[in-house]
């Protein structure tokens, strides 16, 4: 399984650059620019604020996906 997200999609929505959300959700811009690439998955906590800044609910904005190369459920 893999963790999708759509934060870009929605900050792009909102007109709202990575700094200005990693400012509102106190990390940095580089986290942002990591967990918007995949190579990082947030903490509950901060999913649930990054959601929070976006007006978005955090199942809109991260899913889980099947791969289709693996068996995984």
């Amino acid at each position: 399984m893999e963790l999708v997200n759509h934060i870009k999609q929605h900050r792009a929505r909102l007109d709202m650059t990575q700094q200005a959300l990693a400012e509102q959700v106190k990390v940095s811009r580089q986290t942002i620019i990591s967990i918007e690439r995949g190579r990082y998955v947030p903490s509950t906590l901060l999913a649930f604020r990054i959601a929070r800044a976006l007006d978005m609910r955090v199942d809109e904005l991260f899913e889980l996906k099947v791969r289709k190369d693996t068996d995984e459920e």
